[in-house]
C-alpha cells in the first residue's frame, strides 16, 4: 500500500480503547511519543473514566469525556478482543458450541465495537484526515476460511467486519475525509494468542505489531474507508 497523500493535522487527539492489553498498551506507548498528537489517551475498564465494552453508558461517558478535552479527535483505535478466558476456548467442532461462549464473543468482538463506532465516529472532524480503526482477525474472513473451527471467534469477527463496513458507508456521507477500517494485526505474543502460537508461525512482539499497524494507518489512502487490511497493508478477503 502506498503512503497516503494526506497526513493527520498536528495537535489532534489519539485514543486507544483496550489500552491495558498487549497490543493496546504498545500502541498507546508509540502514540505518546509522536509530536503530531497533543494527547494520546488510553481507555479501558481500569481507566478514568472507565470504559467497558459490555456497558454502553460507560462508552457514552468515555466519549463525552473525550469530547470535553477540547482537541480534535484524529485517531481512534479499538484494540479490544475476546478469544479465550473463564474456561472458554476456541471450538474445534460444532460439538463444542456453547450459547454463553458465543454470546460473550459477540458482545466483546462485535456489539461492543459497534457501540464504540456509535459514540466515537461522530467525534471525528468533518475536515482533515481522521481514522477509526478496529482490530479484526484474518480468521474472520469467510473467503479465507479453509480450516474450520473457532466458530464463535470467526463469526463474531466476521460480524465486526460487516458492522465496520456499514458504518464506513454512513461515515463517508457525513465526514468524507474520515476513514473507518478493520485491521488484522497478525500473530502477536500476547495473552490472547499465546496458547495458539504454533511453531513456525511468524509471531511478532506487541511493539512490532504496533509499529506495523500504525504504518498501515498512515498509509491508508482516501478511498480505503470500509476496507479490511492486514499488518502489511494488504487487503484481506471478506
Amino acid at each position: 500500500m502506498d503512503k497516503g497523500s494526506d497526513a493527520f493535522p498536528s495537535g489532534g487527539l489519539a485514543v486507544v480503547v483496550g489500552s491495558s492489553g498487549g497490543i493496546g498498551q504498545a500502541l498507546l506507548g508509540r502514540l505518546a511519543t509522536q509530536s503530531r498528537f497533543c494527547v494520546a489517551l488510553g481507555l479501558g475498564r481500569r481507566s478514568s473514566p472507565p470504559l467497558d465494552l459490555t456497558d454502553e453508558e460507560s462508552i457514552a461517558q468515555a466519549a463525552r469525556h473525550v469530547r470535553g478535552l477540547g482537541a480534535e479527535v484524529r485517531l481512534v483505535i479499538d484494540a479490544t478482543g475476546f478469544l479465550h478466558m473463564d474456561g472458554f476456548a476456541p471450538e474445534k467442532s460444532w460439538r463444542d458450541l456453547d450459547a454463553v461462549h458465543m454470546a460473550r464473543a459477540f458482545a466483546v468482538n462485535a456489539i461492543g465495537p459497534a457501540l464504540l463506532m456509535k459514540h466515537f465516529l461522530p467525534l471525528l472532524p468533518r475536515q482533515g484526515r481522521s481514522v477509526f480503526a478496529t482490530l479484526s482477525a484474518r480468521v474472520g474472513s469467510i473467503g479465507d476460511n479453509r480450516l474450520g473451527g473457532w466458530y464463535s471467534y470467526r463469526a463474531s469477527k466476521a460480524a465486526l467486519n460487516q458492522l465496520m463496513r456499514t458504518a464506513a458507508v454512513e461515515l463517508g456521507r457525513r465526514q468524507p475525509a474520515a476513514l473507518c477500517v478493520a485491521l488484522h494485526p497478525g500473530t502477536v505474543a500476547t495473552r490472547l494468542s499465546a496458547p495458539f502460537a504454533k511453531a513456525g508461525l511468524d509471531v511478532q512482539t506487541a511493539e512490532q505489531a504496533a509499529d506495523g499497524l500504525l504504518h498501515v494507518i498512515d498509509s491508508l489512502r482516501p478511498g480505503s474507508s470500509g476496507g479490511f487490511f492486514d499488518h502489511r497493508g494488504e487487503a484481506v478477503p471478506w
